[in-house]
């Protein structure tokens, strides 16, 4: 008797089973051998984007050693005639956090996309919250109300919202695939300048650039029309010239880029001291612990850690740096070329246009093109809540890129009903 899909029973199973020694050729073709268990840890394993996922370990290598090497400059500025921090007190720290991250990437990653996605949308619910509580219940430092908590449990609802809520706008403006009518742009259009207004007022001028420059991005890889791109682009340049005209905190560091700061003959600026830095070290740096100039850097061991490893690593290492994020940007991309659903390409490049923007503008900071901005190097820079975020920003692009490696790949934009497709659900 058919069931109530039309099909008679067994079919999907006959099917599958016809199905099984064309997958097994098609391995033994290609090299690779099939998984013998069919544990979650194995399925993930072969699933997994493995290239993406070993980028992201090299940069977090490279990271606990910019640590080592920056630590002992923020362990001399915490010390006092009472209390000696210990040289390496934030390396040791930051293993802890990375300890804990890649346990954070891998358990999401896990996940099916559809599973990942509400994950997502529910991080974004909470720590939008949380960011509207910050200015009644949040922590001051450095003249900021960016954190929650206190001591060790402290922490930054922004940098936990950047991943959710990037994938929460791509599932918004997927739904213009099913149904232009929906007013999912000025819907998030709207809900993105609340979170800038919240984030201006902690300040916080360059998370505000990244959540703004992330949703015009997504904007403009669904397909908003040549006008609505340049109206953007204004929009932006108008905002800059807002931000220096009436944001106190902003010009003031935009006029001591520009030499402009009535105070600009006092001494080097915070970037200024990054540049020389950076320097210092030549193509291939005075090595490990030799570095002089990073003991006059501030924050050498979060905001400032690439003119660090620039002094003792060399400049060489620092553009080898910067290939490993283009290799992660261009691995992304790649892997979502033949990718059909809507949501899926939106996720991936926004979670992976964020992290790029966040190292353009750290990098760009240290080798003295934009103003401070007071924005970590994502995975190298010391940090719980940046590690953790990050993690779970990236465990949310595995999950997304998660494909079976036997399945047909199907170029982007065809469709072909009779070859079996990976769909990650």
């Amino acid at each position: 008797m058919p069931g109530s899909n039309g099909r008679k029973p067994g079919n999907d199973g006959d099917a599958m089973r016809k199905l099984i020694p064309a997958i097994r050729d098609r391995a033994q073709a290609a090299g690779r051998p099939l998984p013998r268990e069919r544990t979650a840890l194995s399925i993930w394993f072969w699933e997994i984007d493995r290239v993406l996922l070993a980028l992201i370990v090299i940069l977090i290598a490279i990271g606990l050693v910019a640590v080592a090497a920056a630590s002992p400059v923020a362990a001399i500025d915490r010390s006092t005639t009472n209390v000696a921090v210990n040289p390496l007190h934030y390396f040791y720290r930051q293993g802890m956090w990375v300890t804990g991250g890649l346990f954070v990437m891998v358990l999401v990653s896990m996940l099916p996309r559809r599973e990942a996605r509400r994950l997502a949308m529910g991080c974004a619910f909470v720590f939008s919250l949380l960011l509207v509580a910050v200015p009644v219940i949040g922590t001051q430092v450095n003249g900021a109300h960016r954190w929650i908590g206190s001591g060790a449990l402290r922490f930054q609802p922004s940098e936990f919202l950047k991943p959710a809520y990037v994938v929460t706008l791509a599932w918004m403006l997927s739904l213009r695939a099913k149904d232009k009518s929906l007013p999912v742009i000025p819907l998030s259009g709207g809900l993105t300048l609340i979170i800038a207004g919240l984030l201006m007022k902690q300040p916080d001028f360059g998370q505000t650039v990244i959540f703004v420059a992330v949703w015009a991005v997504l904007l403009m890889l669904s397909g908003i029309s040549l006008r609505a791109i340049g109206g953007l682009g204004a929009a932006g340049i108008g905002c800059l010239v807002l931000v220096y005209m009436f944001y106190a905190n902003g010009r003031d560091r935009i006029n001591q880029f520009l030499g402009l700061s009535a105070d600009a003959a006092g001494g080097p600026t915070q970037v200024d001291l990054a540049a020389t830095t950076i320097t210092h070290g030549g193509l291939i740096g005075v090595g490990p612990g030799g570095g002089q100039a990073k003991f006059h850097l501030p924050e050498a061991h979060t905001d400032y850690i690439f003119s660090v490893v620039g002094e003792e690593f060399g400049l060489l290492a620092c553009i080898a740096i910067a290939l490993v994020y283009l290799a992660i940007v261009v691995r992304v991309l790649l892997r979502l070329l033949d990718e059909e659903d809507p949501f899926v390409v939106l996720a991936s490049a926004g979670l992976v246009a964020q992290m790029a923007l966040q190292a353009i503008i750290n990098m760009g900071v240290n080798t003295q093109l934009f103003p401070s901005k007071g924005m970590t190097l994502p995975f190298i820079s010391y940090g719980g809540s940046s590690m953790i975020a990050l993690s779970l920003g990236v465990g949310l692009l595995l999950a997304f890129t998660r494909r079976n490696p036997y399945m047909a790949r199907v170029p982007f934009g065809t469709r072909n009903s009779h070859v079996p497709q990976w769909s990650g659900r």
